[in-house]
């Protein structure tokens, strides 16, 4: 059996200065490890997805949803409608989609084409989503031509988006001319000569499907 040597007897000293006024110093011991304060990276269920953000941010589908209004089973739908019609918030929290008047009416024309019928049916599919919603239908022209046959022709275009939304969905809608006073684009360029572009953008017909009043109207 090996027999151990005592440990060597350990000298104290003892200081005979006070040390309350002695500064008092805390240093981290030789050889202990660091510590290193890092952000965590988000995870679990919780975390937000940096894509509804984006979607937040950029007022689509998912900011303007509005999706207490919607039945359960048309929420899906009615997200892919709210991005294929670029629709946008107003200020008011209203749902704004544009149809181009060149795609709905010929020139000079307030009566629908034909081909109108594809956008006038996803546009009344959409409507069919906020059930308790006002709508109101604006008719917009480009910049050429005087207020005095601008605003009629605004106005009878809406009238006859107005009407085929009616037949769609059974529900009226409040309708106006704004004529060319709210373009959305220049019509013409900087230096002054035309845009037809923008003038394109300007020719419009504009449906809002407003916020419900508290009494449900």
């Amino acid at each position: 059996m090996a027999i151990t040597a005592p440990a060597a007897a350990q000298e104290v000293v003892r200081s005979g200065r006070a040390l309350a006024g002695v500064p008092t110093r805390l240093e981290p011991a030789s050889g202990a490890p660091s510590t290193t304060l890092r952000l965590q990276e988000q995870g679990g269920g919780l975390a937000a997805r940096s894509q509804d953000t984006t979607l937040q941010r950029s007022g689509g589908p998912q900011t303007i949803l509005r999706e207490a209004e919607v039945p359960r089973e048309r929420l899906q739908a009615t997200r892919a409608l709210l991005a294929e019609l670029k629709a946008r918030s107003t200020p008011e929290q209203a749902i704004s989609i544009d149809l181009p008047a060149d795609v709905l009416f010929d020139f000079d024309k307030a009566e629908l084409r034909a081909d109108a019928a594809p956008s006038i049916a996803k546009a009344a599919e959409l409507i069919k989503s906020y059930a308790s919603a006002p709508l109101t239908v604006l008719g917009h022209t480009d910049g050429k031509g005087t207020d005095a046959y601008n605003d009629p022709l605004s106005l009878r275009r809406a009238e006859a988006v107005a009407r085929a939304l009616q037949q769609q969905t059974g529900r009226q809608a409040r309708t106006d001319g704004r004529g060319k006073r709210e373009p959305v684009a220049p019509n013409t360029l900087p230096d002054g000569r035309d845009d037809p572009q923008g003038r394109q953008l300007n020719r419009r017909v504009q449906i809002l499907i407003g916020v419900p009043s508290k009494d449900g109207r």
